[in-house]
């Protein structure tokens, strides 16, 4: 598969090296010299392409097709997970997944986007844009962790909640309205990664949490690079100029104090070792599991409303 435009150099330099490695596989020629140095080459090539990423290129990597989704992290990271269906209102919403499972030995509920790998699939999962019902059902996961004293964790990775006129006419806005006021107020520890695309109301209508973590190329943001650029410039080659101005990356966010941490990617993103990944969220789960189940309730819910005020405070 094709990869970005930016990535070209790499790819071009690894179809050779492959292509060299596959020569002398065949023939009693030895070029590992030359392999040697290809390979050198193509280390440096990589570090300086992915460590001056433009925030367009890391919105990019979060929507490539390749990246893990959260179905991909419940099956590297949960055991005995059991999938729980419908809003009891009116559907089930498959952009959304909720359910239960063991996190080591812990129980946990985990809540999340996912998108579809192929058009069929996209289209059964409506991109990862969730639906009024999808907030709602998680809503009512979110309320069953909270009886049992259950830890909620939650992924990320949705262009934008879905705009429709049906999902308008069902009360998409109440509902991610409502799971925001409910959230602020769960009591219960809440952990949110955003692993992909955390675009706008529909990334919010999940993403209130005691910590909230962006992987190193996902984004976070209140719009699309794309809706920006139509509303400031009316044309979509803007793009690059809006996510540039929306300071979307993980390590905006972290130096804006908006979130807590940044999860570490192998080099050329989550999708070159998902595996990595994964323990890299697994061991930041463990560690603030261990601290904030500690903390008693009302402090916990205190801390969490003071952390959302404490966002947007400058001093000029």
């Amino acid at each position: 598969m094709p990869g970005l435009d930016f990535e070209r150099p790499i790819i071009e330099l690894e179809r050779k090296i492959e292509e060299l490695k596959g020569f002398t596989a065949h023939k009693d020629i030895d070029i590992s010299s030359e392999i040697s140095r290809l390979e050198e080459k193509l280390s440096h090539i990589k570090k300086d392409v992915y460590d001056s990423l433009t925030p367009w290129q890391r919105v990019q990597i979060a929507r490539h097709p390749k990246r893990p989704y959260t179905l991909d992290y419940i099956e590297m990271m949960i055991t005995g997970f059991i999938e729980i269906h419908g809003d009891r209102h009116f559907a089930d919403d498959k952009a959304m997944i909720c359910g239960l499972g063991r996190l080591g030995g812990e129980q946990v509920v985990v809540i999340g986007h996912q998108k579809g790998r192929d058009t069929k699939e996209n289209l059964q999962r409506n991109f990862g844009s969730a639906h009024p019902e999808g907030y709602r059902k998680a809503m009512r996961v979110m309320k069953m962790a909270e009886k049992f004293d259950l830890p909620v964790i939650v992924f990320i990775d949705t262009p934008g909640a879905y705009p429709g006129i049906g999902a308008e006419e069902r009360g998409q806005a109440e509902a991610i309205a409502y799971n925001l006021r409910e959230m602020a107020d769960l009591k219960t520890v809440v952990l949110v990664f955003v692993i992909g695309e955390g675009g706008s109301g529909g990334a919010l209508g999940i993403g209130i949490g005691d910590k909230v973590y962006v992987l190193e190329n996902a984004y976070y943001s209140v719009i699309s690079p794309e809706g920006c650029a139509a509303i400031l410039w009316k044309e979509r080659s803007k793009s690059p100029n809006a996510a540039a101005a929306l300071k979307l990356t993980a390590k905006d966010l972290l130096d804006m104090h908006i979130i807590d941490g940044i999860v570490k990617e192998p080099v050329g993103g989550a999708h070159k070792d998902p595996a990595e990944v994964a323990e890299n969220i697994k061991k930041i789960i463990k560690k603030d599991l261990a601290a904030l189940k500690a903390i008693p309730k009302d402090r916990l819910i205190d801390a969490r409303y003071n952390k959302i005020r404490a966002i947007g405070v400058f001093k000029e």
